[in-house]
């Protein structure tokens, strides 16, 4: 009896609208102190999960890794951005390094920060701050305040009693995160429209997959090369979808009749891709994966009959 697992396979590319979600520009840190001398801080811009900065952190400068990654920004305000964050962390590094007792911290660890804000329906736009330790939150910035985490680590508490001594240093947050990243998300979004809201068609096809066992054969549906991100796939019956069908599932073939791929797609408008289970093609798979195999041993024992019988003949005479 053969059998039929269903798998779905997709190869996406970054990037990419989120027409379900917020858009999102926002800053990460990752901050490594290996001992009380040496320490590394890592920096990158994101545009959702595209990312459009990087920092170099031995020269302190900003990467633009899109024509665009400056939005509207003149050049003067984005020096002047620059200077600001190599400041930043230069003295970020040095007061971690200062208050490593106060804080019970023991080395290595890593400190982690994503700022940023997002874009809602309506161009509403909100932002925030968090803060973690080795991966576990410990402080967000929220409606202008600074919240400890829920679970009840103390470090929280006392770096939101920390900030209330540089009065100076939130306000250039507040600032930053109220006004700065919201002017500049909706300026590198008209900046980068020609990209960010272009369309792919995506590319689909049945393959087999390696043999997953005696009498069973894997059946593989493929979708890439598509942009935005959002994409779905789907195993259909028919017009009805078959829930909870992941890779690993195990079908007869007798019961796999009237199955398709299913994709949908921005790009695609009402145009599905669908491919059908039982298709000449996809049947063509099934014979190319048993009788090829069958073939090539056919010969070889042929090949094999042929020698001995030469061999044979050859001392009889």
């Amino acid at each position: 009896r053969v059998f039929l697992p269903l798998l779905l396979l997709g190869v996406i590319l970054p990037g990419g609208d989120n027409e379900d979600g917020p858009t999102s520009f926002h800053l990460i840190q990752i901050s490594t102190f290996v001992n009380n001398t040496w320490a590394q801080n890592q920096g990158s811009g994101w545009l959702d999960d595209l990312q459009i900065h990087g920092w170099e952190s031995d020269s302190g400068t900003a990467i633009f890794l899109k024509p665009w990654s400056k939005g509207n920004f003149s050049d003067d305000e984005v020096t002047e951005l620059v200077d600001l964050f190599r400041a930043y962390f230069i003295g970020f590094t040095r007061e971690v390094q200062d208050r490593v007792n106060e804080f019970q911290l023991e080395y290595p660890f890593v400190i982690q920060v994503t700022a940023g804000c997002e874009l809602h329906s309506g161009e509403a736009i909100e932002s925030s701050l968090r803060g973690a330790l080795g991966g576990l939150d410990f402080v967000s910035i929220q409606n202008h305040s600074c919240v400890p985490a829920p679970d009840g680590s103390s470090r929280g508490q006392k770096f939101c009693a920390l900030t209330t001594q540089y009065q100076g240093i939130s306000d250039i947050i507040e600032r930053l995160l109220s006004e700065t990243c919201p002017r500049y998300l909706l300026g590198v979004l008209d900046a980068g429209k020609a990209e960010l809201q272009r369309q792919v068609k995506p590319e689909a096809w049945l393959s087999s997959g390696p043999t997953p066992g005696p009498g069973r054969l894997l059946l593989v549906c493929h979708v890439s090369g598509f942009y935005p991100k959002p994409v779905r796939v789907m195993w259909m019956r028919g017009e009805q979808e078959q829930p909870g069908t992941q890779q690993g599932d195990l079908m007869p073939i007798g019961e796999a009749a009237g199955l398709n791929c299913r994709v949908k797609h921005s790009s695609l408008g009402d145009q599905d891709i669908i491919l059908y289970w039982g298709h000449p093609t996809s049947i063509g798979l099934i014979l190319v994966a048993i009788i090829v195999p069958s073939l090539i041993l056919l010969i070889c024992l042929a090949f094999g009959v042929l020698r001995f019988m030469g061999s044979h003949r050859i001392g009889h005479d």
